[in-house]
């Protein structure tokens, strides 16, 4: 009997679309395309002939370029815009600029957006994949991918780890996306952060354990994933500053102590140093935060690849 394939949606918004298997057809594939970044020539003709473009409307250094090598690994060519770059600065509306997009008959497009909801507003109106990059404090789901992948690969596997996630929850797409995949993945995830940087109904709506310490989290955990404070999402101070905050919830050695002794250590990136997580954890032999630089690329070539050139057929059940 032959083995079903789970096909994927047209569009990557968030896990919340995602079954367990379709995580693990996009996780398989890019774990075999990490191969690729090893080779002399880092090439491969998958998406010869196809166009990406990249519509990147708030500031992005890792993401933008691991979609734009990723893109070219697979020798798909790429445009690349801002909103800075674009008609949007002369006061052009976002769905003329994606149907004036949609015109040069792109073959995807990836999309971040300082405003939850924008990626799925163009994709409910494009005919063509459109990949979630990042959309306010609503979703990162390459991120969480990315993350997914390092854990698989550190820890042999997800289901059943405990996954502690700390920092600040509220305004982070990166850990909404992470509780998703994670625990659809049978991971058990407990988010800890000051009362401020949290929202109500998390242990119902996520299946997560909830605490405003972070030392209840990183007991026994597997693995921590530190979130960077979002200054930029937050209409007002949080907390009382960077040192206080550091003190309370950073991640130093001595407070590592509550985890397994072969816990890895994980950050989205740009880390603060020393607000986060101090320089010694930064540089310990188990932060996992460049290899999740390199899953990144692998991640995002697997779901270009899937997206692209897979029929758009319906989620699998």
């Amino acid at each position: 009997m032959t083995e079903t394939v789970p096909c994927l949606p047209k569009d990557l918004l968030d896990l919340d679309d995602y079954s367990p298997g379709q995580l693990d057809l996009v996780l398989d594939l890019a774990e075999s395309f990490k191969e690729i970044s090893r080779r002399t020539i880092k090439k491969v003709p998958t998406l010869r002939g196809k166009l990406v473009v990249l519509f990147f409307h708030e500031n992005s250094t890792r993401t933008r370029l691991s979609f734009e090598v990723a893109a070219k690994r697979l020798s798909a060519d790429t445009i690349a815009l801002s909103a800075s770059g674009s008609s949007l600065a002369k006061g052009e509306s976002l769905l003329d600029t994606a149907r004036n997009i949609a015109a040069m008959a792109p073959d995807a497009l990836v999309i971040r957006h300082g405003a939850s909801g924008v990626p799925g507003f163009l994709a409910r109106r494009l005919d063509f994949p459109v990949l979630n990059a990042g959309d306010g404090a609503h979703a990162h789901p390459t991120q969480a991918l990315l993350d997914m992948l390092t854990l698989r690969e550190a820890k042999g596997g997800l289901k059943g780890l405990k996954v502690a996630v700390i920092g600040d929850i509220a305004h982070s797409r990166v850990a909404r996306s992470n509780m998703i995949g994670l625990t659809k993945m049978g991971a058990r995830v407990a988010v800890a952060g000051p009362p401020s940087m949290l929202v109500p109904d998390l242990a119902e709506t996520y299946g997560v354990e909830v605490f405003t310490r972070p030392e209840p989290a990183l007991e026994g955990a597997d693995a921590v994933i530190m979130l960077r404070i979002q200054l930029e999402r937050q209409s007002g101070t949080l907390f009382p500053g960077a040192r206080e905050y550091a003190r309370v919830y950073g991640l130093d050695h001595e407070r590592l102590k509550l985890a397994k002794p072969d816990v890895v250590i994980m950050h989205p990136g740009p880390v603060n140093q020393g607000v986060e997580m101090t320089p010694e954890i930064y540089e310990d032999p188990r932060s996992l935060i460049l290899p999740q630089v390199t899953n990144g690329v692998a991640v995002r070539m697997a779901l270009l690849h899937l997206l692209i050139e897979r029929p758009a057929t319906p989620a699998d059940s």
